[in-house]
């Protein structure tokens, strides 16, 4: 009995791409993802649910508890009330992306040492909105801090210490 010889690939062998999405390349953390996604998918959902980078969160889906935060070029952006295609082109950092291997970013061992978290679903969101407020390195009294975070909402509210960390953070 003859081996069977596999059929050769042609183009019926490639994944349908779905007619109403369309090409999107995103570079994240440092490296560069191809998607095929409907145009009207916000950032925040392409990173949560196609590239399963989960640390953004999905808070009010309205651009007013700051849960969705990450950076765009350096600067504090909500990926809800942002799509997909529009971040092209963009350095995008997740808080994936914010420590350096296992090093933690420095803002990120301030949380840790003043325990600026309680159920930590803020979090992420609040380690990016400090850390992009701090790139100037201007000093900040707490009254700043708090104002320029205000965006950014704690259920549990560990404001104080939220504070405290992003203080002791601009000191380092």
């Amino acid at each position: 009995m003859a081996a069977a010889t596999p059929a050769p690939a042609d183009a019926s062998d490639a994944p349908a791409v779905p007619a109403d999405t369309v090409p999107v390349t995103l570079r994240i953390n440092g490296k560069t993802h191809r998607l095929q996604l409907e145009p009207r998918v916000a950032l925040l959902d392409a990173l949560r649910e196609n590239l399963h980078l989960t640390g953004t969160k999905k808070g009010c889906d309205h651009g007013q508890c700051g849960a969705c935060t990450v950076h765009l070029d350096g600067q504090s952006a909500l990926s809800c009330l942002r799509l997909a295609v529009m971040s092209q082109g963009q350095e995008i950092t997740t808080i994936e992306g914010l420590a350096t291997g296992d090093t933690l970013h420095p803002m990120q061992t301030a949380f840790v040492k003043h325990d600026a978290f309680q159920c930590g679903y803020c979090t992420p969101g609040q380690i990016m909105a400090a850390t992009a407020l701090l790139q100037d390195k201007q000093q900040r009294s707490a009254v700043e801090i708090r104002e320029a975070m205000s965006g950014n909402l704690c259920r549990c509210a560990a404001y104080p210490n939220i504070i405290a960390a992003i203080e002791d953070a601009q000191r380092a």
